[in-house]
């Protein structure tokens, strides 16, 4: 297989996921767009470094969270306490009540540590736990309690906002 058809093959496989991980950092979807864009440039780049000593499904979620944290490095910005309003505004409109539901989620997530963002944006993409567990540097065990407790926390920061 050429290596341009193995690198089509890779981003059809991971590009949502990989722009899920990058808006759950930014909550902006142009600057999503372009953390995954810049995401799998690197994956490219570096395709024939690639050893198969992992899933190349964690090598790209370490690329993503690497390039994802320098950005928020080099912009010296911290993790937005919530998607700014004209985003809401222009979606507005068309969302539907279960569309609205998964906007105040990612408000929430927005919210959390860039850890816990990183953790439970895999977990909404249904990565495995045990590779989780490899891409954040802990074990399985201390993975689940950790992934119990941001469910908990997102629990009560998307009931304190649906109070308001």
């Amino acid at each position: 297989m050429s290596k341009e058809a193995l690198f089509k093959e890779i981003f059809q496989a991971n590009s949502k996921k990989i722009y899920h991980l990058c808006y759950g950092y930014t909550g902006d979807d142009d600057i999503a767009n372009d953390l995954m864009q810049e995401t799998f440039m690197k994956v490219w780049q570096n395709l024939d470094k690639f050893r198969n000593q992992a899933l190349i499904s964690t090598w790209i979620y370490r690329i993503a969270v690497n390039t994802c944290l320098s950005h928020l490095r080099v912009e010296k910005r911290q993790p937005k306490e919530e998607l700014t309003d004209n985003i809401i505004e222009t979606k507005g409109e068309e969302l539907s009540e279960k569309n609205e539901q998964v906007a105040a989620l990612y408000k929430c997530i927005a919210q959390l540590e860039e850890n816990e963002r990183i953790i439970i944006t895999m977990v909404l993409d249904e990565v495995p736990y045990p590779e989780i567990a490899t891409i954040s540097g802990i074990s399985e065990g201390n993975l689940r309690v950790k992934i119990h407790r941001i469910k908990q926390k997102l629990t009560e920061l998307y009931n304190r906002n649906e109070r308001f």
